[in-house]
C-alpha cells in the first residue's frame, strides 16, 4: 500500500514534467508560427493545448484522491498542495501560448510582428521556452539553487518588454494602432509566461524547504557592514 502511495505521489510530478515540457514547446511554436505566418503551426498549437488541459485535469483528480484516500501530512501534503498550484500556473501558461499562437491565426496571412520587432519578439520566445524548461528541470531534480536562479533570469524578460514599450511610445513608430496592440498584447503574453515560469520555480523551492522564495532570498542577503567611523560622522 505504501509503495502504491509513492508512486501515486511520483506520477503527480511527472505529470508536471510533461505539462512544462508541453507548454515551453508551445511557446517556441506558437512564436515561430507568429513570425512565419504560419498558419498550419498556429492550428497545430491551439489544438495541443487540449493536451495540457487534460494533463491538468487528471493532476486534479489524482492529488484530490489521495487528500481523501490517504490524508497527507507533513511534506507528503505540502507536495500535493503544492503540486496543484504548479499545475495552474502550467495550465495559464500554456493558454498563454495558445494567445500567441491565435494571434498568428488572426492576422494570417499577413505579419502581427513588424520586421523591425522580429528580433526582439524572437528572443522573448526563445527565453520563454528556456525559463520553462529550466522550471521543467526544477521540478525534475528539486534543485533550490537553480530555482532562486530563475527569478534572475526573468529580469532579461522584464528588459525585452521595456523595449517593446520603448518602440510602441517612439514618436517614429509608423506601423499604426492595430499593430502597437498586437504589440502590446505579445509582449503581455511573454511577460507572463515567464512569470508563471518563475512562480513554478518559487513552488518547488516551498515544497523541498518549507520557506518562501522570498523570504529564503532575504535570509541569504549578505549584511551590509558599518562603515568604521559612520556613526560618529
Amino acid at each position: 500500500m505504501r509503495d502504491a502511495y509513492h508512486e501515486e505521489l511520483d506520477s503527480i510530478g511527472d505529470g508536471l514534467v510533461e505539462m512544462a515540457r508541453l507548454v515551453g514547446s508551445a511557446i517556441g511554436r506558437a512564436t515561430t508560427a507568429m513570425l512565419d505566418s504560419d498558419l498550419k503551426l498556429a492550428e497545430n498549437v491551439i489544438e495541443a493545448d487540449q493536451k495540457v488541459d487534460e494533463l491538468q485535469h487528471d493532476l486534479e483528480a489524482k492529488a484530490i484522491a489521495l487528500l481523501a484516500r490517504q490524508q497527507p501530512v507533513a511534506t507528503d501534503l505540502r507536495i500535493v498542495v503544492t503540486s496543484l498550484r504548479m499545475s495552474a500556473d502550467l495550465e495559464r501558461s500554456g493558454d498563454l501560448a495558445q494567445h500567441v499562437a491565435k494571434l498568428a491565426r488572426l492576422r494570417y496571412p499577413d505579419r502581427a510582428v513588424p520586421s523591425d520587432l522580429h528580433a526582439t519578439i524572437l528572443e522573448m520566445g526563445q527565453l520563454a521556452q528556456r525559463l520553462m524548461a529550466k522550471a521543467a528541470e526544477v521540478i525534475i531534480t528539486k534543485d533550490v539553487d537553480l530555482a532562486l536562479q530563475l527569478e534572475q533570469d526573468d529580469d532579461e524578460m522584464d528588459l525585452l518588454h521595456r523595449t517593446l514599450f520603448q518602440h510602441l511610445m517612439d514618436d517614429r513608430w509608423k506601423h499604426g494602432i492595430e499593430t502597437a496592440v498586437d504589440v502590446t498584447l505579445l509582449g503581455r503574453y511573454y511577460e507572463r509566461f515567464a512569470d508563471h515560469a518563475v512562480s513554478v520555480a518559487k513552488r518547488v523551492v516551498y515544497l523541498v524547504t518549507g520557506e518562501h522564495a522570498d523570504e529564503l532570498q532575504t535570509d541569504t542577503q549578505p549584511e551590509i557592514q558599518a562603515v568604521p567611523g559612520a556613526e560618529s560622522a
